[in-house]
Order: structure tokens, then sequence, then C-alpha cells
């Protein structure tokens, strides 16, 4: 987007976008009010109506059912985590490390009809190929009440297993990392470019806080999963935002400074505009109420430098999020600008740990420092953010979602890695009316496949939209009808 070089300070004029004669007189003003504003301004003009091409106006009623969440901090580990060393242990990869599948009880994993067998094919050195099991890579133990068992790589989010529902019987079909689209919006990327699951929840829930953007995106993404509305219009995209006060949005501040006195004399001037047009459309009732929402525009602008500054925050608050350490400091400032989020009332915050090329668990090679790094840097922040959450009565009305596009192979790669691996791997869910301390579905003994309660990743999107009160069907777009397998079904053994 090219920058422009105006002023933000200025509140929108409702009436220039209605009637087009309007524009040649405004066109300098309404330009200067761009910025940050143009960010919020598709959003309202969508919400008003008067910005349907190449977008559609959103629902206006109620939610379809009685809502359990009102909010979704959607937690995304780009690349791949190994669900073998994370929430799935299958100890007997260790006790058949090294050996062919042959060699073992798990001979079926090696049936061509179950489409799997190159996964888990190695070279042995002689230019032959042989099917070797990788041991794993790290301890388990039993937490919590639930006796839940966690990798030893995540210690502080295992103190929160009693609060977690995990789901272990995940697939996708995806062999690449076009597997981060297709779990953000269920379709392969073959497919084309389908909504996301946040910009869905954007198009069917009004806003809690006006002064803030209602679906934000923290953390970089790539290319293959850079846009969130497709053909439900730009509205719906997730606003980018930086965990930087001075500097959180891209255009939220003017390109050159403006004095308070020019600020406030073209607020005025655009005020005057406003109330002629008013004199010349005096039956309009919702023209007053068109021209304030537009202002939203410079309130967000106050409101969103807030969120991200933590100076108010105690320092007991910054330790539990890991922002005092160098391996966590990154992440944990991410996942308390979302719990302030939250607080504030926006609906999701979709944040990317690791996004840079195929992502940073994807760990073909070298898996045991590549998880061990990866699981320093987020798994303080997030044990800190379930915690805060709880402790502040928050949890129960947000969704916590902590994901990843697919799992890795149970056969090594290489000497010391793990492949792609999309039959089967693991979910968890935490707060917003679900059970805690539950393990839902299950794969078979070695992690191939997705065994028990298999779920496709809509499975995830229906849960989510359960509690939080939508049904898809009944959000479906005129001449854009949805295959089954989009809508998913809710997970009814995780909901409580």
């Amino acid at each position: 987007m090219k920058k422009l070089p105006f002023s933000t300070h200025l509140p929108f004029s409702h009436s220039a976008f209605r009637s087009p004669s309007a524009l040649p007189r405004r066109s300098c003003l309404l330009n200067s009010a761009m910025g940050f504003g143009s960010l919020a301004l598709g959003a309202l003009l969508q919400r008003d109506g008067y910005a349907r091409d190449g977008g559609w106006a959103p629902p206006t009623g109620p939610p379809h059912s009685v809502p359990k969440a009102k909010s979704v901090i959607w937690l995304f580990m780009n690349g791949g985590l190994s669900h073998m060393e994370s929430f799935d242990p299958k100890p007997m990869l260790t006790k058949y490390g090294g050996k062919t599948i042959a060699e073992t009880p798990f001979a079926e994993a090696q049936d061509p009809k179950r489409l799997a067998i190159e996964r888990l094919v190695v070279p042995d050195g002689n230019g032959n190929q042989r099917n070797l099991l990788y041991p794993l890579q790290v301890g388990f133990r039993k937490h919590g009440q639930s006796g839940i068992e966690v990798s030893d790589w995540f210690p502080h989010i295992a103190k929160h297993v009693d609060k977690l529902a995990i789901v272990r019987s995940m697939w996708t079909t995806d062999s690449n990392h076009g597997a981060q689209t297709q779990f953000h919006s269920g379709r392969h990327s073959n497919d084309g470019d389908f909504p996301n699951l946040g910009a869905w929840v954007h198009y069917g829930l009004g806003s809690l806080n006006e002064n803030l953007p209602q679906y934000i995106s923290i953390g970089n993404r790539e290319y293959w999963n850079k846009r969130d509305g497709h053909y439900l219009g730009p509205a719906h995209d997730a606003v980018p935002m930086r965990i930087d006060p001075n500097n959180p949005l891209d255009f939220s501040r003017p390109e050159r400074e403006f004095s308070r006195d020019a600020q406030k004399i073209g607020r005025e001037l655009i005020g005057q505009l406003n109330s002629l047009r008013g004199a010349e459309y005096p039956h309009d009732p919702a023209l007053a109420a068109r021209v304030a929402s537009y202002e939203l525009a410079f309130r967000m602008q106050q409101s969103v430098p807030e969120v991200v500054d933590f100076s108010k925050e105690t320092a007991e608050t910054q330790e539990l999020y890991g922002i005092n350490n160098a391996h966590s400091k990154n992440f944990g400032m991410q996942l308390l600008a979302a719990r302030r989020l939250v607080e504030r009332g926006v609906r999701f915050i979709q944040i990317q740990h690791g996004a840079g090329g195929a992502g940073a668990w994807d760990a073909h090679g070298g898996l045991k420092a590549n998880h061990a790094n990866n699981s320093l840097a987020v798994d303080q922040p997030i044990g800190g953010l379930l915690e805060d959450l709880d402790r502040r009565g928050l949890l129960d009305d947000t969704l916590v979602v902590f994901a990843t596009e697919f799992g890795r192979t149970p056969g090594s790669q290489g000497s010391d890695g793990r492949d792609h691996h999309i039959f089967g791997f693991s979910v968890w869910m935490a707060g917003g009316g679900l059970k805690r301390g539950i393990v839902h579905g299950a794969t078979d003994e070695i992690g191939f496949h997705a065994a028990e309660n298999r779920h496709y990743v809509t499975d995830i999107h229906a849960t989510i939209l359960k509690q939080l009160g939508l049904d898809s069907r009944q959000m479906e777009i005129p001449g854009r009808k949805r295959l089954d397998i989009d809508h998913g079904e809710p997970i009814h053994e995780i909901i409580a």
C-alpha cells in the first residue's frame, strides 16, 4: 500500500461516500483522513453497506445460538510441530527405534493403501531404502489431577494441563506448508483462495469495542497465508499489529507532523461540511450516526498504542509471560498484548510463531535442538497467558487455540529429523466453555495415523464457531455454497 502524506487526525465524512457529486469538493479533505484510518474505513463502510463491491454485507442479527465464548486467541506454530514430542507420547518409538517397521508389530503402517509409506522411507547408506522408526527425543511426565502426559519441553503449559482439551486425532491433506493456509481456511491451496476462520468470525459477529479492530494478526505471515477475507472482501482481513507503542500499525502516524491548530481547523471544517450536508438532507436520521462512525478511525489511533504499552503492567505479570528472558521476550510480549486486547473486547487475535520460509518448527534435521529452542520461546508465555486469563476471570469466555499445520513422521529423515506428516497430529484448546483436563481421539501406537475419533481441521473451526454462537451454514454467501467438509462438525465430546 502506498503511504499517504497526510494527517490521520481527521474524522471521516459519511456524506462524501454517500453521494458521488460531493466527492470533488471534499476529496482533498478525505484524502487527509487516510493512514490507519484507511484500515478502519473498509470495515466501517462494509458495516454501513456502502462497500459491497468485492465483498458482502455481514449479518446484522444476533448470534445463531447462545455463545459461551466472546473472543479467540489463535496460536499457530508454523512449520509442523511434532505431536510425538509434545502432546502425544509414543513410547513404542523408543522401544523399537532404529528398527524397520517390518521388524516391529506395526508392519501394517507400510500398507501403500494408507498413502503414507513414503514418509517413513530413508536411505540406509548403501543405496537401499529402509523404513526406520525414530526414537522419542524428549521425556514425558504426567501432570495435574488429570494425569495427562506432556513433553518435558513444555513444563509451563504442563502446569495448566487440567485446563486443556487436547485433540490427538487431527488430519489434513496438504503435505507441504500450504497446509498452513489449509488449517486456517479448511481448503487445500490448490483449490484457490478461501476466507479463513478469523475472517468468518469477523464477518459473523458485531463489535465488542468500536475503538479497536475486531480481527488482529500478530507475527510474520508467509505469502501463501497472507490474506484472510478473500471473497468476503478485504474488510474482513486481519489488521496487522506490531508490539511497539510508537509504531504498532502501518499508517498509524502521519508522514509529517501537523500542529494541533492545523488538526483542529481540519476537523472543524469537516464538521461544517457535514452540517451543510445534514441541512441538505434533514430527514436522514442516520446521518449523525454515520459521521460519528467514521470518527472511530481517529479513536483507534488513540486506543491501539495504549494496548501495547506495558508500563502499567506489574513486574510479576511481565515475568509471568517470560518477558524478562531473552528467549521468550518477543512471544511473551505478543501474548501479553493478546490478553490486553481480549480485555478490551477484541474478537479474534491470530498470533503466528516462527514464520519465515517453511516455518521455524520444520525439523527435517536436528529435531531435538530445533524443538527444544522453539519450545523455550513459546512455553512460558503460553503458560503465563493461561494463568493470567484464568485468574482474571477471562478464560471462561476466551478460547485459546494451540495449533500447527501438521505433525511429523514417526520415522526418521536423515539421521536426526522427521518429515512432514498429515495423517495424525495434535491440537489443543482451552477455555471458552470447553471441558478441562481432557484428551480426545488417538493416533495408533507409533503416532502414524489418527485412529480414534478422527477430525479434519474444520472440526476445530466448527467447535470454535459453536462456542461463539455461530453456525457456518447460516453464513453462506449467495453463489458461494461451501462443501460439507468446509463446515466441519463441532467436537461435542470436548464441549462442556
